[in-house]
């Protein structure tokens, strides 16, 4: 009797269907804190039986040669993106931002940095030569038999890479090159959608819309000659037969990392899939030391502040400015800071090189979040509902705080204001004894939390999908291979205008014809 049940136990687990088969996941990353998000991803992806393989430089910094949960194919370079080089980038960022030069952050975001900029897509296109030159390399990449590419489309190599070896193509995406993801993919009405640097909400005055329109002008032709860059390489290793714009959107599948609980509303595509928040959970006790300090705030609680992975440091007058700032408060900080330490530092301040940033975000204890405004730590702070005190040094920073600010789960300063008139102090007070900060973050974290589904189940499910349907070809749709005239349908309009102008230059014509035999017959008859 045993042995029939076994059998019968045996027979029902074969025949049925497995919910997940393993995959072999090759995975093109990019460096800095969109390593972070990606990592998680990945631990995920290897918890569900996938193996993960990631293509990465010999100077990556935050990349590790050896995981228990991936392998590895390194690739050696003359020169990456390595953590000296984005320093001295942000560094010039900050310098500028603080600077009383009489240029405007519109022409900074759009002018400012553009030989970096180019700069860095080259150590990008250098390293994916780099890759396509390395025969024996690319054989073990074709003898391992991916299901699937998982690229960050920041920077523009995963596309080519995934092309040559003929696999479907997953975004992690907030970036495309130098744009919003959204802009390349999904109509885009710029009516009511901000260009990101033009520091506008989805509610914008006319001439709002006019520098919208001109910065959208700008990024297109910048993001026009980055494309060009990556198309020397596409012509070189796939041939002149393939566009690389055509390519970068030919996607399988874009996972968003956002949401419309922090994103204005707009159009979107099937292929869209939001993960906004994915990296986010439930806190952690904390260690030993740190909830000894946090208990130690009594009923005034704590203030964290992080300006995130890639600032080490700010110039001394602005930590001065800060930690006299916070020095005059009654609660305890813990300040993620790596520069020297500042002169006017409180007893109540606890400088520290890393902090546990979710599983403090999450202790009951948290009253404010002093925050560059990256987008990991914003969705934390929603996450959690925790109100923010903005600081934005570059890039996307101060339009994902404005979107809190509009919220009312946010106040908002600037690098160039912040050590003026007390303003960093005022604004500390202002969130912490307004109470409208802390319901509205908390509305917003009710609202990220009330899903079908956590954003990370969604994206493996739809990471497995492509897997098992060898992409996603019915959700793609048409526009992206359409040339601008047939997008915006401008032949179709000079074909209706032509007709109606044939139409009215018949009727002219006839009428013409009348007129003149009905006067020619009156004059006959005459």
């Amino acid at each position: 009797m045993r042995l029939i049940c076994s059998c019968s136990a045996l027979l029902l687990l074969v025949l049925i269907p497995r919910v997940c088969q393993s995959g072999n996941i090759l995975v093109f990353p990019s460096d800095g804190s969109h390593w972070i998000n990606m990592d998680i991803l990945l631990q995920a992806l290897h918890s569900r039986g996938h193996s993960i393989t990631i293509l990465h430089s010999s100077k990556s910094w935050y990349i590790k040669d050896t995981s228990s949960y991936y392998n590895t194919f390194t690739v050696q370079v003359e020169r990456n993106l390595d953590q000296k080089y984005i320093t001295e980038i942000m560094t010039k960022f900050v310098e500028f931002e603080k600077g009383d030069l009489p240029l405007t952050s519109f022409l900074h975001t759009s002018v400012g940095m553009l030989s970096i900029i180019f700069d860095v897509h080259a150590v990008v296109g250098e390293t994916v030569s780099a890759i396509l030159d390395d025969q024996e390399l690319m054989r073990k990449m074709k003898d391992s038999k991916f299901d699937v590419m998982l690229t960050d489309p920041c920077w523009g190599g995963g596309v080519i890479l995934a092309k040559y070896l003929n696999l479907p193509l997953v975004y992690n995406v907030r970036w495309l090159l130098g744009e919003e993801g959204h802009l390349a993919v999904a109509p885009s009405p710029l009516s009511y959608i901000p260009i990101t640097g033009s520091g506008y909400t989805d509610k914008m005055s006319f001439f709002q819309r006019v520098k919208n329109m001109v910065l959208h002008l700008i990024n297109y032709a910048l993001n026009h000659q980055l494309k060009q860059m990556y198309q020397t390489i596409c012509d070189k290793y796939l041939g002149p037969d393939y566009d690389y714009n055509q390519l970068m959107l030919d996607a399988d599948l874009w996972l968003m990392r956002a949401d419309f609980v922090f994103e204005f509303p707009r159009p979107t595509m099937p292929n869209v899939i939001y993960m906004g928040g994915f990296q986010c959970k439930p806190a952690e006790p904390l260690p030993e030391h740190l909830e000894e300090f946090v208990q130690s705030s009594g009923e005034h609680g704590v203030i964290i502040m992080s300006l995130g992975t890639f600032v080490s440091e700010l110039p001394a007058d602005l930590t001065n400015e800060i930690a006299a700032a916070f020095a005059k408060l009654p609660q305890k900080v813990i300040w993620r800071h790596r520069g020297d330490r500042p002169a006017t530092l409180g007893n109540n301040t606890l400088i520290v090189d890393w902090m546990p940033q979710n599983d403090l975000l999450g202790h009951p204890k948290i009253k404010v979040f002093v925050a560059h405004g990256g987008t990991n730590g914003v969705q934390e702070a929603i996450y959690h509902g925790v109100p923010v005190v903005g600081v934005p040094l570059f890039f996307d920073q101060y339009d994902n705080l404005l979107r809190l600010k509009e919220r009312g789960a946010a106040k908002l300063l600037t690098i160039n204001t912040l050590d003026k008139d007390d303003n960093f102090l005022k604004a500390i007070q202002e969130v912490l004894n307004e109470p409208s900060y802390k319901m509205n973050m908390q509305r917003l974290s009710r609202l990220h939390r009330d899903q079908p589904l956590k954003p990370l189940d969604t994206a493996l499910f739809w990471i497995e999908f492509v897997m098992r349907h060898k992409g996603a070809a019915h959700l793609k749709a048409e526009s992206y291979r359409l040339p601008w005239y047939y997008y915006h349908s401008v032949d179709v309009f000079l074909f209706l205008a032509g007709v109606v102008l044939l139409v009215l230059l018949a009727i002219f014509i006839l009428m013409r014809c009348l007129y003149t035999t009905v006067c020619k017959h009156k004059v006959k008859r005459d």
